[in-house]
């Protein structure tokens, strides 16, 4: 299953260091189209590129610093103070301080943060928790902790941030973003990236192949195609966990019911027809090779079970949101299959509607690949707050047990993240969730920077 996913990385691996044969230059605008929101959290594309975190992920998945340079623990890591980098601006020249920092974070998660109470102290913030948070440093590298100006911009839109790029406008479906000649990483080799939104996967790869765009998407369901039409691919290691979010009120707060429900979808069908066997079938959280027990989850379907714990009474109507576009659409129609193979009545509703939604189809982005940190984010992001104290795999597969057990969220498939990219792109590197790193690339007809 993830034979593809090796082949591309190992063939991304080869072929770009031959891409960067000459110095990379200064200049040039950087043309990307997305089907989706750029903006959203996490995963959105400009996001990433205009804001920073307090750190940030290194290749071996442990936090490093970025807007703070240090940190430390004490009283058993309920207590957390990171120090800021000294000398670092916003995007409109406001420098970057504590006070500015703790009001970011409280507009993006408010109450609930994986703290208990954050303060400004001088040049650093401190960070405190009822419960003991050891893996604070890596849970902040994650999207959604990014550091926006509060009160400047609009924050889903045009935040200000502290990134490789500021935002310059939008007109036509079209985002600028210009280089931070300012910034504290150093400047982009890149002058400016133009992103198209909301553009159609077909017309991305259309516009890559006559050289109107450098990098398109390349969703995991038409990693194939993009090969057979010869595009090249860069694509992620498993990154994107497709699971699904069941309610425990109303007729679901039955939990035989929701165990029937976990019996009834059918792993190999949505690999096999709707993703095309691209990345991992899971019944686990996180991807085998982050854990080494995944295996430890059955991944069988068992309609028999199934209709036993549901004790042959119909229940009522239930509702199946989706979040996410076609191939997402799909797997909620072939579940809703499934559901009433096993007797259930189910109808499939866009994720916006404002009816009661028992069930939802999510996908949730791994930020990190070490088993702690990972296990939490996606906990949190999934509305379920459960603290992840320990990391050995003994105590991890225990927490990630207790939680699968309740059937409140339901592992699918892993994914992988993958892109096709243009002949004049040098340097292109993938994130630990997938991510361009887009701040080291740059354009092999750029011109060289002219120094007087």
């Amino acid at each position: 299953m993830l034979r593809q996913v090796a082949i591309s990385c190992l063939i991304a691996a080869l072929a770009l260091p031959a891409l960067a044969r000459t110095r990379p230059h200064y200049g040039g605008t950087l043309r990307v189209e997305v089907e989706g929101d750029p903006w959203q959290r996490p995963g959105g594309l400009a996001r990433s590129l205009v804001l920073d975190g307090l750190t940030t992920m290194s290749p071996e998945g442990t936090a490093q610093p970025a807007l703070a340079v240090e940190w430390k623990s004490e009283n058993d890591d309920h207590r957390w103070q990171f120090r800021l980098r000294p000398g670092v601006h916003f995007h409109d020249g406001t420098s970057l301080n504590s006070s500015g920092v703790v009001a970011s974070l409280t507009a993006v998660c408010g109450a609930a943060c994986p703290w208990t109470a954050m303060h400004a102290v001088g040049s650093s913030v401190v960070f405190t928790s009822d419960s003991p948070i050891a893996n604070l440093p890596e849970l902040l590298a994650g999207d959604d902790y990014r550091i926006a100006l509060a009160g400047a911009g609009n924050p889903e839109t045009a935040p200000i941030g502290t990134g490789p790029f500021q935002f310059k406008g939008f007109s036509n479906g079209v985002i600028t973003l210009a280089a931070n000649d300012n910034c504290w990483q150093g400047r982009p080799f890149l002058d400016a990236v133009e992103m198209r939104i909301h553009r159609p996967i077909r017309d991305q790869w259309l516009d890559l192949s006559v050289g109107r765009a450098d990098l398109v998407e390349v969703p995991a369901e038409q990693m194939r195609q993009a090969h057979d039409q010869r595009l090249t691919v860069v694509a992620s290691p498993p990154a994107l966990l497709l699971a699904l979010a069941v309610s425990d009120t109303g007729a679901l707060a039955n939990p035989n019911l929701r165990a029937a429900i976990a019996l009834s979808v059918d792993r190999s069908a949505l690999s096999n027809v709707i993703f095309q066997k691209q990345g991992e079938i899971t019944a686990s959280l996180l991807p085998a090779e982050v854990t080494g027990y995944a295996f430890l989850f059955p991944t069988d379907r068992d309609l028999g079970k199934a209709h036993e714990l549901r004790g042959g009474a119909a229940p009522p109507l239930l509702t199946l949101a989706v979040e996410g576009g076609a191939a997402m659409q799909l797997a909620a129609q072939r579940i809703a299959l499934n559901l009433r193979d096993a007797g259930f009545n189910i109808q499939v509703a866009a994720a916006a509607t404002p009816q009661h939604i028992d069930l939802t189809l999510r996908r949730f982005q791994l930020e990190s690949n070490q088993p702690q940190p990972a296990l939490e984010s996606i906990l949190r992001a999934a509305g379920l707050a459960v603290p992840v104290p320990q990391s050995t795999p003994e105590e991890l597969y225990k927490i990630e047990r207790q939680v699968l057990d309740t059937h409140m969220l339901i592992p699918l498939l892993y994914l992988p993240r993958a892109y096709g990219v243009g002949g004049r792109v040098r340097d292109l590197r993938l994130s630990l969730d997938g991510t361009p790193q887009l701040a080291n690339v740059s354009l092999s007809d750029a011109q060289p920077e002219v120094t007087p």
